[in-house]
């Protein structure tokens, strides 16, 4: 039987990770944190730390900021509540590692739909698409690949939430 892929989508400190983790919490089961954040200096360092505190004893985090599938493929029979956040992190980590960016995301995707069979699935991601064009080609870029990505998620998903000031509104129910 299917679980669900539940995506939560929303500008910066929208709440999205948040409520991502209140609603995974309410399940049952073993539940893993996939965090694509990389600790690159002391503040973040500091946020990590945080998050982890936050989550609890009731999470095992996984720290990958480049092969989400692998994690996903290694846990999938052992966690059956899957956070994985952020997807516009991994994005940036994809992109500067210059990796195949449309192999990357139809990996993904195909993952997630092998995944789906035995987990919950909550994916946070970051609307880029609403602000101003980018003035340089690298950003355009990476907010043209991040909308991409976000409609392709969306699509599969069972649940889409759009977080506007810590506020969580429906957008799609399957």
């Amino acid at each position: 039987m299917n679980k669900n892929i539940i995506f939560i989508i929303g500008g910066a400190r929208s709440g999205k990770s948040s409520y991502a983790l209140k609603k995974a919490s309410q399940l049952s089961g073993q539940k893993a944190f996939i965090a694509t954040a990389e600790a690159l200096d002391k503040e973040m360092q500091q946020r990590i730390e945080k998050h982890k505190q936050q989550r609890g004893r009731d999470w095992t985090t996984y720290e990958e900021p480049m092969n989400i599938t692998k994690v996903l493929e290694e846990i999938r029979n052992e966690c059956n509540v899957i956070i994985l956040d952020c997807l516009t992190l991994w994005l940036s980590n994809i992109m500067h590692n210059n990796s195949d960016i449309p192999y990357e995301f139809e990996k993904l995707i195909g993952t997630l739909h092998t995944v789906r069979q035995v987990s919950y699935i909550f994916i946070v991601s970051n609307e880029v698409g609403t602000g101003i064009v980018p003035e340089n080609e690298s950003a355009r870029r990476f907010r043209d690949l991040a909308g991409i990505l976000n409609q392709r998620i969306a699509e599969i998903a069972d649940e889409v939430y759009l977080m506007i000031s810590g506020i969580p509104l429906k957008i799609k129910n399957l």
